[in-house]
Order: structure tokens, then C-alpha cells, then sequence
């Protein structure tokens, strides 16, 4: 197996894998950091393709970095190039966001619990002042406080995070995370969903088979773009890569052109 080689870039973003092999980026969701993609990255290291790995704005090794979703778009962008764009929930919005700004990029989109937007105004604003709420409560309690809170919410259907998980997303700080909830928080972001016909790739759609929202979700993006696929993860939530990875890896090959 390879090791992982820091990019440069304006983003915190790892490599691993043979160079000029096909290439496959994966973008983590709130409070998570590129590491929780590795297990599975490395699992298509081995399958031949070259995995690039990133921390979104406010997380992890970009903590002091502070994007909107299209800034942040525009900055993966620049370092993944053509590739398939793997992303979980807020990671989802920033790869759906790349993709109509950038098809000629994005071969493949893999989206696993995310939401293209809140199309009524008014649900948009009170979600906005929703998140900016969370935002000043994270920053009153702390990380450790918040994610105890996070990590036990029903969307994620009881699952127990591993300790190393939970260690990783420890090393977050509250403010960037404060500060991702406001600028690329869901309330903040414009509905994408009359502009999901633009998408000419191939989307795979994926949502845990306990997380009836986001699979309602998921099931409306496949039949919106034109190449779309939809596909429910067995005994899993919303953070399904994490508690089924290996249905998700087996849902992605075989479900893309990779």
C-alpha cells in the first residue's frame, strides 16, 4: 500500500496511490476530517485507482480556513482536477456544487446524505437561523461537549462512533466549526435542485436504509439528473460509509464507470 503524501494546496488534502492512475477524491461531512475517508480510500488504492483525500474549511488541518460552499468548491476543484467526487453530507453539497461549476471535472458524483437545498424561502431562513444558533452553542460548550451531543442524534440511528473517530474529530476546533455552519451550513445554501438536469455524469445517489429522509432525498436526485442511480445502504443511518463502508464501497463499483 502507498502512503499518503500531503498536497499543496490551499486546503489540507492527502494523496495516495499511483500518479496518473484514474482518480477518485472523497469529501467528508460536519465535524468529521479527511481521515474518516482513508479506511475506504485505501480500499480503491488497492484496486488501482489514486485516492486524494481533503479537510473541508473550518476542519481539521484547514481549521483557519473560511469558505462559502462555492469558494469551497472552486478549491477542491483545483486540487482533485478530473476525477470521481465522492461526498457525504456537507461533503455532498460541496461535490455537488464542483459538479455544475466544473462538469468537465467531475467523471463521476457519489452522494451519500446530501441535500441539494431547502427550496421554500422562508424553511431556508429559519434553517439559517437554525444553524447560527448551533454555532453559538458550539462555541459555548466546546468541541468535546458538542460532539457528544452531535454524534448521538437520532440521524445517525444510535450508532456507536469508534474511539478513533471521535479522537480525530476532537482535534477540530470551535470556531472553524462555527464558522462552517454559517458560511456552508444548509440554510446558507441556494436550492440546487432546478439545476440537477445539467448534471451529464453519472450520479450515484446513496442514503443509509434507516435514514428516511435522506433516502427520500437521494431517491429525488437519481430520478432528477439524467444519468442518475439510487441506491439504499442496508442497516445504516445517516453516516452510513462508516457504519456499512464495505456495502458502500461495493455500492460505488458497481454502480460507476470507474
Amino acid at each position: 500500500m502507498s502512503e499518503w503524501q500531503s498536497l499543496a494546496a490551499p486546503l489540507a488534502a492527502e494523496r495516495c496511490g499511483a500518479h496518473g492512475a484514474p482518480r477518485i477524491v472523497f469529501v467528508h461531512g460536519f465535524t468529521q476530517t479527511a481521515n474518516s475517508w482513508k479506511p475506504i480510500a485505501e480500499q480503491f488504492v488497492a484496486r488501482g485507482f489514486e485516492a486524494v483525500v481533503v479537510d473541508l474549511p473550518g476542519h481539521g488541518g484547514s481549521a483557519g480556513v473560511r469558505a462559502d460552499l462555492r469558494r469551497t468548491a472552486d478549491m477542491i476543484a483545483g486540487l482533485g482536477g478530473p476525477a470521481t467526487y465522492v461526498g457525504y453530507s456537507l461533503g455532498g453539497r460541496v461535490c455537488l456544487h464542483l459538479a455544475l461549476m466544473y462538469p468537465h471535472l467531475a467523471g463521476s458524483l457519489v452522494l451519500i446524505g446530501a441535500h441539494p437545498g431547502i427550496d421554500d424561502a422562508d424553511e431556508r431562513s429559519a434553517r439559517r437561523e437554525a444553524d447560527d444558533a448551533l454555532a453559538a452553542h458550539l462555541l459555548d460548550v466546546g468541541v468535546e461537549a458538542f460532539l457528544a451531543e452531535w454524534t448521538t442524534l437520532p440521524l445517525f440511528g444510535g450508532f456507536e462512533f469508534a474511539e478513533g473517530d471521535r479522537a480525530d474529530r476532537l482535534r477540530n476546533n470551535a470556531e472553524g466549526l462555527a464558522s462552517s455552519l454559517r458560511m456552508a451550513g444548509t440554510g446558507e445554501q441556494l436550492p440546487l435542485w432546478p439545476r440537477l438536469r445539467e448534471l451529464n455524469m453519472p450520479v450515484l445517489a446513496l442514503a443509509g436504509s434507516h435514514d428516511s429522509k435522506f433516502a427520500a432525498i437521494a431517491e429525488q436526485i437519481s430520478t432528477a439528473v439524467p444519468f442518475g442511480r439510487f441506491r439504499l445502504i442496508p442497516d445504516a443511518a445517516h453516516a452510513a460509509h462508516l457504519q456499512q463502508p464495505q456495502a458502500v464501497i461495493d455500492a460505488i463499483v458497481s454502480a460507476l464507470p470507474l
